[in-house]
């Protein structure tokens, strides 16, 4: 299956897509060599700063840089570490979605508005209220928008129960039910939330919530949400087992069922994706660490096609070659 790497000079990850006005427009987390010690929290992704790219064929077209759109020090509240973002479109505004830590080194999710999918992007004053944690997905269906979002470790997701910090963060034990991932539909201005985030529930095959031990198919970090045959695709990483993997549900809250593997592990620590349909073909986009020598922290972005089966189920990508 042929696969490309998207920005060859310059290490990019954690790739949003979508298709404005008939391009397909990515919106990467930019990866700089920080020079901090590789650690579970992740300070060694010391992100600064998102450009915008975009193309007309993802596999074979020109790729332009539009520049850079937004950078951590256009945001008042910010702290540091600029990780993954998403954009969505409405009424020919173009709203981005960022997770970045505050001044007390907690993670929120603010918003920027740019008149043009390519940016740039002003950053509102303040973050979302009652936003934490990390990687936002925005998902649009009937002039809804919602956004899926969340990450353990150093995604802080941990630190918080039915929406409230906690004192002292804690993991759930193995036999306990895994943290789940957070969906929230978006108020109609783009800037607030018009619920409390909700729990979007994973069940394995036999009807059961996973657990925290079950490490191969529990959620960790990077929601994505795509539609495809009328059955809503919940993708996400599990992190430390390295796997790209999905479930299906019949609406955008869930529940949702485990249904299998996208992507096998790839060199690299792990992997956040975008999947989206673009000129009758459906692409994975995602990364690996191969071009930096293995650097985690040092990420290049990748495409590939991405095939269903008949039964709708998706056919597994081989992340090492």
């Amino acid at each position: 299956m042929t696969t490309r790497y998207l920005i060859p000079n310059a290490y990019m990850a954690d790739a949003a897509v979508h298709e404005f006005g008939g391009r397909l427009y990515i919106y990467p987390s930019h990866d700089v060599e920080s020079g901090i010690p590789e650690n579970d929290n992740g300070d060694h992704f010391d992100m600064r700063d998102y450009h915008a790219f975009s193309t007309d064929d993802p596999l074979t077209g020109e790729v332009i840089d539009h520049g850079k759109v937004l950078d951590v020090q256009d945001i008042a509240w910010a702290g540091r570490q600029l990780w993954d973002c998403d954009v969505a479109e409405k009424d020919g505004q173009y709203y981005m979605y960022f997770p970045v830590k505050d001044k007390n080194d907690v993670f929120h999710i603010g918003v920027a508005i740019a008149q043009q999918p390519e940016g740039p992007f002003i950053p509102l004053e303040n973050h979302i209220r009652g936003s934490y944690s990390i990687d936002p997905a925005i998902f649009c269906e009937n002039k809804n928008y919602y956004m899926y979002f969340g990450g353990i470790w150093g995604g802080q997701l941990q630190r918080y129960r039915n929406n409230k910090a906690l004192e002292k963060p804690f993991l759930p034990k193995k036999n306990e039910l895994a943290l789940c991932p957070k969906v929230a539909r978006l108020a109609d201005n783009m800037t607030d939330f018009a619920e409390e985030p909700r729990d979007l529930i994973i069940l394995d095959k036999a009807g059961k919530q996973l657990t925290a031990g079950n490490r191969r198919q529990r959620f960790f970090e990077a929601s994505w949400m795509h539609k495809y045959n009328g059955k809503y695709y919940f993708s996400y990483s599990t992190g430390d087992t390295h796997l790209l993997c999905y479930a299906i549900g019949d609406n955008p809250y869930g529940p949702f069922t485990y249904q299998g593997v996208i992507l096998t592990p790839v060199e690299g620590w792990t992997t956040h994706h975008a999947i989206v349909k673009y000129k009758r073909k459906n692409y994975l986009f995602y990364h690996d660490c191969v071009p930096s020598g293995g650097r985690t922290w040092l990420r290049s972005l990748k495409v590939t096609e991405l095939k269903y089966r008949d039964d709708d189920s998706i056919i597994t990508i081989k992340g090492k070659k």
